[in-house]
């Protein structure tokens, strides 16, 4: 984890010093994040969601203001995918975090930027919001 830090202050360093050597930078860190995940290390299936789980994590729905308004997972908070970075202060490090969307298509984009930052207790809920309408284990 330590080198894969490293090599993303070593990227944002180059970004403020070349466009080339920023872009081979941001690849190599992300490649070297990739190399060390597990298989399923950043996902959760809607099916692994019973209560204890549910009560012990904290939802991010990735989705527009408009369509966490018109119904999302109860208790989660909207941070658009696009935002996560922005408001990374805002996503706990002392908790499992579960990122969604409708699909798990956008939310993957964000969760992934949020692990290539570090953030080793981000997952994504597969199959999404309607995953787990359809097969949670539990829903309040």
């Amino acid at each position: 984890m330590t080198r894969i830090l490293a090599l993303i202050l070593t990227a944002v360093l180059a970004l403020t010093t070349s466009p080339a050597r920023a872009n081979d930078a941001a690849i190599e860190g992300m490649q070297e994040y990739m190399m060390f995940s597990e298989y399923e290390s950043g996902i959760i299936l809607p099916e692994q969601i019973d209560e204890d789980v549910f009560n012990a994590v904290l939802f991010v729905d990735a989705r527009d203001a408009e369509q966490f308004e018109a119904g999302t997972i109860p208790g989660a908070v909207n941070i658009e995918w696009r935002e996560v970075l922005d408001r990374i202060d805002e996503i706990p490090t002392d908790k499992k975090v579960v990122v969604f969307c409708n699909t798990g298509t956008l939310s993957s984009q964000a969760s992934f930027a949020l692990r290539v930052a570090g953030r080793d207790n981000v997952v994504v809920l597969q199959t999404g919001r309607n995953g787990w309408m359809e097969n949670a284990a539990y829903k309040p």
